[in-house]
């Protein structure tokens, strides 16, 4: 499959007119060699890859996008779509190829590929189909781009990002998995909506795995800075523990009500993915429960695992964890939902 990139070239015969159209300059010099365009492959153009791609392009967050999917005809497709639409968008060179040497030099690598679960196929055998999928993505991303970034979308995504980090070889600063970055947008988006507030004045996370057994720190919530739990306790304001419950497990099914409305999800997650991007790649050390490697952490000492904590995110992928202050009922539904990871884990013989 050809790559078709945006180019210069004109006509049949592929004749260039950038030289005949623009007349050069006297005394020039190439490009500073400090300076290099930012490049991103999304690998997989479904639902999510595409969401994911167009919302980088809409953000400008990068000079270049490369597509990667085993399907050639939609890849194709799906490549022209957004290249038509360059007279509307930042100035950005979309190139696609079944041939995962179109990623070369990647800054970042997005990956969204993944099997569908076959009616009556166990969740175990689903993961089983992934983890060999992986085992064919992972290692050509790493041979063209060796000093990228991983970012895994796919699902389950605590498991496949160990899975990519295991294959890649790379420190674990550089694999990061999506994670509970858009639950917490869904946990922030459902506070506001109760106080009637801008979602981006509320600071909660979820962290954990990315599922059922995520973990709400109700304990560090604050509204425009003001802790909520605290404030609630010192106005002696009754409140419910059952509701604060209720709208966890909002969140946790926030998914599959959107799944069985329209078949899937991809917007939210898409914006989610381009936010980190964005964190990443223009060094905006901002902090994002993502998931990283949390062994070592709060208490997580029962093997390699990735699961989402509060995570300062820069150039040069993960750079810390936050130090954030747990109850010891949150930290022992952490530590839970880390066992329930490594289990799944087990399970696959990894």
């Amino acid at each position: 499959m050809h790559k078709s990139p945006s180019g210069s070239s004109l006509g049949p015969g592929g004749l260039d007119l950038s030289q005949a159209f623009f007349k050069p300059i006297q005394s020039t010099a190439p490009p500073s060699a400090t300076k290099r365009n930012t490049k991103i492959s999304v690998i997989g153009v479904g639902n999510v890859g595409m969401a994911i791609a167009q919302t980088i392009l809409t953000q400008d967050l990068a000079d270049e996008i490369a597509l990667v999917d085993a399907k050639e005809d939609k890849l194709r497709g799906e490549m022209l779509d957004l290249q038509h639409a360059a007279a509307f968008l930042p100035r950005t060179k979309i190139n696609a190829s079944v041939d995962y040497s179109v990623t070369a030099g990647s800054d970042l690598c997005i990956v969204t590929a993944g099997a569908r679960q076959n009616p009556g196929e166990s969740r175990l055998n689903l993961l089983q189909r992934n983890v060999a999928l992986f085992s064919k993505i992972i290692p050509p991303l790493v041979q063209y781009s060796p000093d990228t970034i991983l970012l895994i979308v796919s699902n389950p995504v605590d498991v496949l990002t160990y899975v990519a980090w295991k294959l890649s070889g790379f420190p674990s600063n550089r694999v990061i998995g999506s994670g509970t970055n858009l639950d917490s947008s869904r946990f922030r988006f459902l506070i506001a909506d109760h106080l009637d507030v801008n979602a981006q004045d509320v600071q909660a996370y979820i962290i954990g795995e990315h599922g059922d057994s995520s973990v709400a720190l109700w304990s560090s919530i604050s509204i425009g800075g003001v802790p909520v739990l605290s404030f609630l306790k010192n106005q002696q304001i009754v409140y419910e523990k059952e509701t604060l419950e209720n709208i966890h497990k909002e969140v946790v099914n926030s998914a599959y009500e959107v799944i069985s409305l329209k078949g899937y999800t991809s917007w939210a997650i898409g914006y989610s993915a381009a936010n980190l991007a964005r964190s990443i790649l223009r060094d905006q050390r901002k902090i994002h429960p993502v998931s990283v490697l949390a062994k070592g952490f709060y208490g997580i000492n029962g093997g390699d695992v990735f699961l989402s904590l509060p995570a300062l995110l820069g150039r040069g992928g993960v750079l810390g964890v936050t130090n954030v202050h747990f109850t010891k009922e949150e930290e022992q539904r952490l530590r839970k939902s880390a066992e329930t990871i490594l289990e799944v884990q087990s399970q696959l013989g990894l």
